[in-house]
């Protein structure tokens, strides 16, 4: 940016504005810098758009990059009942575990609290015209879910999740995927299949 030329014009009738707006234009152009560089530091950059296209199912696509929520009850994971985890679509980060995951009758896959915890992020979503809590993956930025308050106790928590966000690893293949370092979560232990509290 030019900031002497547009100092110049300060002075003028709206000139605060025009320099308002070309420090904004300034600050926008850093961010997808800013971002480029924490994904390569995490070991992850995202894909361009049009590969996430080719890479992902329309589904997937729509859910993940443009906050499109699946049909309840007709999605891959609402009722899966099989030890493991799931993890992001898009970048492979882990997300939940199965041994935290519970029948919430809303017929998404529900989890009572994130694997990783600094694999997700949430913020506020108000796309329906109220306040919802948004559920994110870190890494990739993806549409996960949306979190609640109404899940089992004693956290009280339901991560509502759409089974095309994800990817489910088995138990057995958590080695041979890359996710050798929570195979010990599932020795002696069964999938929770708990009723959320009404």
């Amino acid at each position: 940016m030019h900031y002497n030329r547009l100092a110049l014009k300060a002075g003028t009738a709206g000139g605060f504005l025009v320099l308002l707006l070309a420090a904004s234009a300034c600050q926008a152009q850093t961010k997808p810098a800013a971002a480029t560089a924490a994904a390569e530091k995490n070991g992850f950059v995202k894909p361009s758009d049009s590969e996430l296209k080719k890479k992902l199912t329309p589904l997937q696509y729509a859910v993940t990059q443009h906050e499109s929520t699946e049909t309840p009850f007709h999605n891959v994971y609402w009722d899966n009942h099989e030890a493991g985890i799931y993890v992001d679509i898009v970048s492979g980060e882990a997300l939940f575990s199965s041994l935290d995951k519970f029948d919430s009758d809303t017929g998404w896959p529900s989890f009572t609290r994130p694997l990783v915890a600094a694999n997700i992020r949430t913020r506020t979503d108000r796309l329906l015209g109220f306040s919802r809590t948004e559920v994110r993956s870190a890494h990739a930025d993806s549409h996960l879910g949306h979190l609640f308050d109404d899940g089992p106790k004693p956290a009280g928590l339901r991560y509502c999740m759409n089974s095309a966000a994800m990817r489910f690893i088995p138990v057995a293949d958590l080695q041979a995927e890359g996710y050798g370092q929570y195979f010990a979560l599932f020795k002696a232990k069964a999938p929770a299949t708990a009723k959320a509290s009404k």
